[in-house]
């Protein structure tokens, strides 16, 4: 009976109840979308950094991470790469090696990050073969070949076929000194590598830096976002028993690039504060309403308890009206919101104007949203909790109503 006239109640004016439930969708609706589209950007952003620099998983030398000491180097990289590629979650691997290093060109002098590279296996684990801006990606058989980042090559003033000069120190201690021509300018968005990385093949830089065969990095990218931790364990254990124990470490893209975390929670922090202030204008419009609600009804409360009717049914009563509304709309604002992010999901969503500053960030200029659990239940979750206590106090107020004084209520 209680829940057959709370649903009559929220239709006796039924243009007020329909805006409070309007606006319970739309605060539903928008944060299950703008969720979607935060984890679909990290994602995305995430992706698209590890699949230029790190990969989702390295092994490397104990302390390479924090030194960068080019004498810290996995010794035998193909027992590494073929632990790891033993692991179905793994989509490719690679090997790396890299050193700090002068290059010049006729016009100037930069200190860069000369990084050996795999021509072949790198395909599987790198995008940067399809950001060729000018000239060619490397070949198998290239030697003294490098590819070179746009603003580097901007800044040295040079093009493709032009001459570099690279000056550096070898694994024994050694000058490393070497000559190459440009093959290829690429262009990945990240301002930061473009002007700092030069890429060579991998044997020609084990020549030029005497790595004796070493690399500093097995780099693998997993399938998944979600495998990395499957994967970092099971390689974490594989390196326990390979001949010899060496001093290896398998890290993660969090630890490979701690500044992307960090911006991720400043973002994560930002957003959240938003759809707090959201929820609190939402909040008070829907206070509002059902504080009207209640002030028209004093006498109508008044005569049921002069009649025998307990507050504590009225509280009820109320509470399963503001239930039965949060409900409504929330559940509207869920599918609406499921449909609109999914229609994004699939087509992306492109911002006008904000290309440059996703190019900072490493993502592209068309963001697509990502559907989850997680972004479906903290919006969905935020809104009931919120519409639940901003309706107890309205219905305590009921609770503290005296029969005599809401009888002469105007």
């Amino acid at each position: 009976m209680d829940l057959i006239m709370a649903w009559r109640n929220i239709w006796r004016n039924p243009r007020r109840s329909l805006l409070t439930m309007a606006a319970i969708a739309f605060a539903t609706l928008l944060l299950v979308f703008m969720l979607s589209m935060q984890f679909g950007s990290y994602e995305t952003m995430i992706n698209t950094s590890v699949k230029i620099q790190t990969g989702h998983i390295q092994v490397q030398a104990a302390g390479y991470r924090d030194k960068r000491d080019i004498r810290r180097v996995v010794t035998d990289p193909d027992a590494v790469g073929n632990l790891i590629g033993h692991s179905t979650q793994v989509a490719g691997y690679t090997h790396r090696a890299e050193a700090f290093a002068l290059i010049s060109s006729r016009e100037r002098t930069y200190g860069v990050i000369v990084v050996g590279v795999d021509p072949l296996r790198e395909a599987a684990v790198s995008t940067l073969e399809s950001m060729i801006h000018r000239g060619e990606y490397l070949a198998a058989d290239d030697a003294d070949r490098a590819l070179v980042g746009k603003l580097l090559a901007k800044n040295l003033q040079v093009d493709v076929d032009d001459e570099l000069v690279i000056l550096g120190q070898g694994r024994d201690g050694s000058i490393a000194a070497t000559a190459v021509r440009v093959k290829g300018i690429f262009n990945s968005g990240q301002d930061e590598f473009d002007r700092s990385v030069i890429h060579i093949p991998l044997k020609f830089f084990q020549e030029t830096f005497s790595m004796r065969g070493g690399v500093h990095a097995v780099v693998a990218v997993s399938e998944a976002l979600e495998y990395v931790p499957l994967i970092k364990t099971a390689v974490s254990d594989g390196l326990k028993q390979l001949p010899g124990k060496p001093d290896l470490v398998a890290l993660d893209w969090k630890e490979l690039l701690p500044g992307l975390i960090q911006a991720i929670k400043m973002d994560l922090v930002s957003g959240f504060i938003f759809y707090i202030i959201l929820i609190i204008v939402v909040a008070f419009s829907i206070l509002n309403t059902f504080l009207m609600a209640i002030f028209e009804r004093t006498r109508e409360f008044g005569v049921m308890m002069a009649i025998g009717t307990r507050p504590a049914r009225l509280v009820k009563m109320i509470l399963f009206e503001s239930v039965g509304i949060t409900l409504i709309g929330s559940a509207v604002g869920l599918l609406a919101g499921c449909l609109i992010t999914w229609y994004f999901q699939v087509h992306g969503l492109l911002i006008p104007g904000a290309e440059e500053m996703a190019r900072q960030f490493g993502l592209p200029a068309r963001i697509y949203p990502k559907l989850s659990l997680l972004s479906l239940s903290i919006g969905t979750g935020i809104v009931l909790v919120i519409t639940g206590i901003t309706a107890l106090y309205p219905a305590l107020r009921v609770r503290r109503l005296k029969p005599v004084e809401a009888l002469h209520a105007s």
